[in-house]
């Protein structure tokens, strides 16, 4: 039912994406809203376990530290680190506009929760050679939290099926 009931929300999100002007041309983009409260507990119960058991504003709270670097809004700048709307999926290195270090640009692979999992625990021995300067978090259930936080604030969408 929840993934029904998701399916529904997207699809009614998404209507208008793609269409064109009444000449044919390219309609102007526009960002999203912002998830309601309701959209964002749909989409948490969601995922995959365990981060659908994640406490969203423990997340929110525990993101704060990371807010003085990284922005999560679509659109939204870079700052000392990347932009992370649209991380999931996103090969390591590749936001537009941000000087990675050879670290993360040669890094080979893409985000996900389990690859942030292991980043967020302590990125400089994840992926030596990073110049990002956070110690990490090291407790887990913060980790899951913010990663389900991340996953609802930054336009993930769920694999269908």
């Amino acid at each position: 039912m929840t993934r029904l009931v998701l399916t529904a929300l997207i699809a009614v999100t998404l209507t208008g994406c793609g269409q064109g002007d009444a000449e044919g041309g390219a309609a102007p983009a526009v960002a999203r809203p912002a998830p309601t409260a309701a959209e964002k507990a749909l989409l948490l119960a969601a995922l995959p376990a365990p981060w659908n058991q994640a406490d969203l504003e423990n997340g929110r709270r525990v993101f704060a530290r990371c807010r003085s670097c990284h922005t999560v809004t679509e659109g939204g700048p870079n700052m000392t680190g990347p932009n992370l709307y649209g991380v999931f999926g996103r090969p390591a290195g590749s936001e537009p506009k941000f000087n990675y270090s050879a670290a993360v640009k040669n890094a080979g692979f893409s985000w996900d929760a389990e690859h942030l999992d292991h980043w967020l625990q302590n990125p400089r021995t994840f992926l030596q050679g990073t110049k990002m300067s956070f110690a990490g978090l090291p407790d887990a259930t913060d980790r899951r939290d913010v990663i389900a936080y991340l996953k609802v604030e930054t336009g993930y969408t769920p694999p269908a099926g």
